[in-house]
């Protein structure tokens, strides 16, 4: 392909910037995506990791946002190829003494998470459910939070009335206003007294990249409570819907250029023009959208010489991790995990993400802290998904393909001589960990397993230290508080990845970036539905 040119360049293909896209795209411009992979999606990715036939994600596990996710509704996704089932036993925690599980299924399904909190403590289930009822009576808000761009303090805009909204919630669920500065385990403490229950949530509190012990009660509410419960599964694995989420942009007419590294945004008096790719070509463009984290959009493709003072601070104050590192232990079974729990209630046996290798909130705790301070936690606990339970299609017939997540440190908190380390011994740490709470789980049982840690993500996917969320800013620059932003000071440069709204697998940094392109340029707002409030 010679040098082109086009309305608006997306840099990197990862589920956000599909989504900026295909929202160009349908609003009327010529679009083209640069990846510098071969495959699309970012960490929306699946593998035969272990032997042939077995397909494992290997990074994101589960679809938390799909009942909400704009991208996935308006481009119609299913009929690209998106499968989604949503198991009824969402979140479970097996105990290696065999005492019963607890289990928190779907929203719908609240006397049986009544019913498995209550063998423990009634007051807990009480206080859980009617949290829980509160919290999903005003789902639409803390979706609009999300999937609405935060105000940019740099154009003097001030909080949305959606940011009303939540604080009379977070008021009707019986807090005082100063509470909103407490930690989610301080929270959690406070308002459960089971050890169970508070070792299921603060699990559920990391898997979302808020910190248990330093977040505030706006963590509380978003991980502990609304997305507890709202896991869907994606059939055929992930990237299924990766794929999708790619034919629904060339359905729309945008280019996808694979195996293109950008090397370079190139700009003209301050403002953005376009990009140069590995092989010299210059691509021109109007409207440049980046879904690289930061440190690579600005000190790689911008040089150091072309940043303001503004950004050269934000970088410097930017920081990557610890909350949102983790490593992906695959395994290839035989027969699926049978819990000695399970003798009290099977539904621990096809429960959708299942907690092992913890007995109390205490063992939860030290091992968050661990992993935050730098070292690799000495309990192997992890969460686990063993998908081939509703979808056979990802292992052999009658075999079992299991995913799982541990949380660990930095990438750059070990040598690679230290992570090959990690990779030889910690998933056999974990089976003989696991052989405790599901008798069968053997080495027998086993038919290959790998590690996926820290640094293979950051090499491989490109997450700086492996930090899902591309990192954070700094509390303030310049003196100026400073949230989450899309513009940059580079007129035509946007941000539309994690960094710039927040990681998982919402779209939500990708909607919201097309939304300030948008009203930056007059394009029609064809995000507005009547029957959505964002």
């Amino acid at each position: 392909m010679p040098d082109a040119s086009y309305d608006a360049v997306i840099i990197g293909s990862g589920h956000n910037g599909l989504c900026t896209a295909a929202y160009l795209a349908r609003s009327g411009l010529k679009v083209g995506v640069f990846e510098r992979r071969h495959e699309e999606a970012g960490g929306v990715h699946t593998e035969e990791a272990t032997v042939p036939g077995f397909w494992h994600n290997l990074h994101a596990q589960y679809m938390e946002f799909i009942d909400y996710m704009p991208f996935y509704h308006d481009f119609d996704l299913p009929s690209f190829g998106a499968r989604m089932i949503k198991p009824e036993a969402q979140v479970g925690i097996t105990f290696a003494d065999g005492r019963p599980p607890l289990i928190i299924y779907t929203p719908e399904l609240e006397d049986k998470t009544y019913a498995s909190i209550a063998r423990f403590y009634k007051h807990d289930a009480e206080v859980f459910n009617e949290i829980r009822r509160k919290v999903m009576a005003s789902d639409q808000y803390l979706a609009a939070l999300l999937y609405t761009p935060a105000p940019d303090e740099s154009r003097g805009e001030t909080a949305s009335p959606i940011a009303g909204k939540l604080f009379e919630l977070w008021l009707g669920l019986g807090f005082k206003p100063g509470e909103m500065r407490k930690s989610p385990k301080v929270l959690i403490d406070e308002l459960f007294e089971s050890t169970e229950l508070r070792a299921a949530l603060y699990r559920q509190c990391i898997e979302w990249g808020s910190n248990l012990h330093s977040g505030n009660g706006l963590g509380f509410v978003l991980s502990v409570i609304w997305l507890c419960g709202m896991h869907y599964m994606s059939v055929g694995g992930t990237h299924t819907l990766g794929h999708a989420m790619a034919n629904a942009c060339l359905h729309e007419g945008v280019d996808l250029r694979y195996n293109s590294p950008v090397t370079s945004i190139t700009t003209e008096n301050g403002r953005a023009t376009g990009i140069r790719l590995k092989d010299g070509r210059d691509i021109e463009a109007k409207i440049v959208a980046s879904n690289a984290d930061p440190r690579t959009t600005f000190m790689e493709l911008m040089g150091w010489d072309r940043l303001s003072a503004f950004r050269k601070e934000r970088l410097a104050n930017w920081r990557f991790g610890p909350e949102h590192v983790l490593g992906t232990p695959s395994f290839a079974l035989h027969a699926p995990p049978d819990y000695k729990s399970a003798q009290h209630d099977p539904d621990i046996n096809r429960c959708f993400y299942t907690i092992v290798g913890f007995e109390n909130h205490d063992e939860v705790s030290e091992y968050i802290l661990q992993a935050y301070g730098g070292r690799i936690p000495e309990t192997p606990g992890a969460g686990t998904w063993v998908n081939t339970l509703w979808d056979p299609s990802q292992a052999p017939p009658g075999k079992h393909a299991m995913n799982g997540w541990f949380f660990f440190p930095n990438a750059s908190c070990l040598s690679p001589q230290e992570w090959d380390e990690v990779r030889a011994s910690y998933n056999s740490r974990f089976l003989d960990l696991w052989v405790r709470y599901a008798p069968n789980m053997t080495r027998e049982n086993v038919i290959a397993d790998k590690l996926y840690v820290p640094l293979d993500i950051e090499k491989k996917i490109g997450m700086p230290e492996g930090d899902f969320s591309h990192g954070r800013p700094g509390a303030f620059v310049l003196g100026v508080p400073r949230s989450h932003v899309y513009r940059t000071e580079t007129e035509g440069l946007y941000m539309c990845g994690a960094s710039a709204g927040g990681g998982g697998i919402s779209s939500a940094p990708g909607y919201n970036a097309f939304k300030v392109i948008a009203e930056d340029h007059g394009l029609p707002k064809i995000w507005q539905r009547e029957d959505r409030i964002y």
